[in-house]
């Protein structure tokens, strides 16, 4: 019986993390495709051309699709970790107190998904199993 209440908490713990996860990317991805004004403004302060922002916005937004669905969440999270160390990478560059935020992000996109796939459990354990 602990097991399964373990199980189901684990379940809507990465469901809970992986939806804020989600709406994180979402929004800065929307805001790079619709060119909002901070958006331009901040990708030009970062040192890139305007013209990367909706390229940028699309592969934040297609990552972030990839990484709600279940059958293609592994190669989401895959793809969010390297749009988030583009980031990182932006960030020691340009603006060291802001590198902790894109690491921190990519850390919960992986824990939300190893809360809610089993298979990625059982592919990275943390514990010895007990047989």
């Amino acid at each position: 019986m602990q097991s399964a209440t373990t199980s189901r908490t684990s379940l809507w713990a990465g469901r809970i993390i992986s939806g804020l996860i989600a709406l994180s990317m979402t929004f800065d991805g929307g805001m790079k495709v619709l060119k909002a004004k901070a958006a331009v403004e901040g990708t030009v302060k970062l040192g890139f051309s305007e013209n990367v922002l909706v390229p940028l916005g699309i592969v934040a937004l297609l990552s972030t699709a990839l990484y709600v669905f279940p059958r293609t969440s592994t190669l989401g999270a895959i793809l969010l970790t390297g749009f988030l160390g583009g980031a990182t990478a932006t960030n020691v560059r340009t603006q060291p107190q802001f590198t902790l935020f894109p690491v921190v992000l990519g850390v919960l996109a992986w824990l939300g998904l190893y809360l809610r796939d089993p298979s990625l459990r059982k592919l990275i354990p943390l514990r010895a199993s007990e047989s």
